[in-house]
């Protein structure tokens, strides 16, 4: 009872009109900013943070936490309609999302993506309500070795992403973990795989490498197949899931609300890890593996809903502890003590109305993203009639704007535009781009926690099966690896994903 109560009382904070005000700021300024690749919602929150100054408690962590959580909506628009990851979390919608528009259902996978997202964001809302300081305290449990193995069964599982090969699925992680690597050494502060190169010593953006393998790659290829024409898509049929699809999508919507509310406490884990997990797992549990990648709407569900489920979860160490998992959420703290608020388990006893006005405002924001794009899908579907040789050169333009907002550095540019010749080689070996994708954004997470844990346990690489959850977790990987590995399992994964 105390916590409907408390809900109660949240709800009431966050329904007064100037809160449900910045709330619509937020939610609006995430959507765009989710929409438009290059300025993630790191770099917003951090732009906007100064205005928190002017603003009441409640109101700006509101607006911040609606930004945050907005940003993986938009994400899935351009993912959906021209392969364009907004975000690192949209990446995996891009690969079944993208074929469901070129198959006349683009309305079909925005309808999903905002129902699944919005699904997620209300579970996991009432997650944090019911759940968050015992979460917390488990995600204090975890150390550098328990990241290291989490890390690894991720990294491994992530060949299921992969189509055909499993040699060639391997290949693709060590080269994400290798480009990863670029940039200055944090222990030793060395230059590695620089090149006496400026640019490259804060190392390799997503932005440039996702625009480049998602988006100048698809380009490509397309104008190749089609001698010049680019690829129509069917006509648009319905914009509406049908009753089948919700029925097909309704279970990887709760899986990836489950592993997205789970892995989005971790640091470091959040929305992007959590949805290239969600969909290694859809992949895993289909009757048809082969269909993914070609328009299963499981591969859309399931990521929209872990990699938003994710995002908000991440405000429960946050909130609870006042430790950061991300750097939003680092942002965030900062937010509240640029207001005089120490973050830690003191707020929810001293300041009930900004924690849990916080927490309810995550409801009432995650009804206005659904009120404000299932209108706009009509909209954004028409896009799909635009003839290819007008779209392409915006989408190029597009990819250029969204890449040299980065730095305001052309360099940027020609990195995107080298990725781009990268990922056209990557298509015609038959490679997916995706594992190395996740190899370079866990890259410097397992680097970071192997270092540490190497410190902790003075060199000594027993502390990865000494400790219980480490150990589990190592056992699985270890699982995974010998499966992967096992003839049988290769001939009969290869021939799943012939034509």
């Amino acid at each position: 009872m105390d916590i409907l109560a408390n809900l109660w009382l949240g709800l009431g904070v966050s329904v007064e009109p100037m809160n449900l005000v910045y709330c619509f700021l937020g939610a609006l300024i995430g959507t765009l900013i989710g929409v438009l690749p290059g300025l993630g919602p790191t770099a917003t929150v951090a732009l906007l943070l100064p205005i928190t100054f002017y603003l009441p408690p409640v109101g700006a962590l509101i607006m911040l936490a609606g930004i945050f959580y907005g940003a993986q909506y938009g994400g899935s628009t351009t993912a959906i309609l021209v392969k364009l990851p907004g975000e690192s979390s949209s990446v995996m919608t891009c690969l079944d999302g993208n074929a469901m528009a070129r198959q006349g259902r683009g309305g079909v996978a925005l309808a999903t993506a905002a129902l699944s997202s919005l699904f997620a964001g209300c579970v996991t809302t009432l997650v944090i309500a019911l759940a968050g300081p015992p979460l917390a305290g488990m995600a204090l449990a975890f150390g550098p070795s328990e990241y290291v193995a989490l890390m690894l069964v991720g990294l491994i599982g992530a060949v299921t992403l992969a189509h055909g090969s499993v040699v060639k699925a391997v290949a693709m992680i060590l080269v994400g973990l290798l480009l990863s690597m670029v940039g200055t050494d944090v222990n030793s502060g060395q230059m590695r795989f620089t090149f006496d190169i400026p640019q490259l010593y804060d190392g390799l953006d997503f932005v440039p490498l996702a625009m480049g393998l998602f988006g100048l790659a698809d380009i490509i290829i397309n104008l190749e197949e089609t001698e010049g024409r680019g690829i129509n898509p069917s006509p648009v049929h319905r914009l509406w899931p049908s009753l089948q699809d919700f029925k097909e999508a309704w279970p990887a919507a709760v899986r990836g609300t489950a592993l997205g509310a789970f892995l989005g406490i971790l640091p470091g884990g959040g929305a992007t890890l959590s949805a290239f997990s969600s969909y290694a797992l859809e992949k895993k549990v289909a009757r048809d593996p082969s269909a993914f990648g070609k328009g299963a709407i499981q591969g859309v569900a399931g990521p929209e809903a872990a990699n938003n489920a994710g995002a908000q979860a991440s405000f429960i160490p946050m909130l609870s502890l006042g430790i950061p998992s991300n750097a939003v959420m680092a942002l965030m703290v900062g937010a509240m003590m640029i207001h005089g608020i120490t973050p830690g388990p003191q707020v929810m006893t001293k300041q009930p109305d900004l924690f849990w006005g916080m927490i309810a405002s995550m409801l009432v924001g995650n009804v206005m993203l659904v009120v404000l794009n299932l209108p706009l899908i009509g909209l954004w579907v028409r896009l799909l009639r635009v003839p290819y040789a007008y779209l392409f050169p915006a989408i190029l333009v597009f990819c250029c704007i969204g890449t040299y907002s980065l730095k305001n550095d052309v360099f940027d540019v020609l990195l995107m535009a080298g990725f781009g010749v990268f990922g056209y080689v990557l298509k015609k070996l038959d490679c997916e781009p995706a594992p190395l994708l996740l190899g370079f954004v866990l890259g410097p997470l397992l680097e970071e926690n192997l270092s540490r844990a190497m410190l902790l346990s003075q060199g000594d690489l027993t502390v990865f099966v000494t400790r219980p959850i480490s150990a589990g977790l190592m056992a699985v990987a270890v699982g995974l690896l010998a499966l992967i590995l096992l003839p049988s399992f290769r001939r009969q994964r290869e021939t799943a994903f012939k034509e």
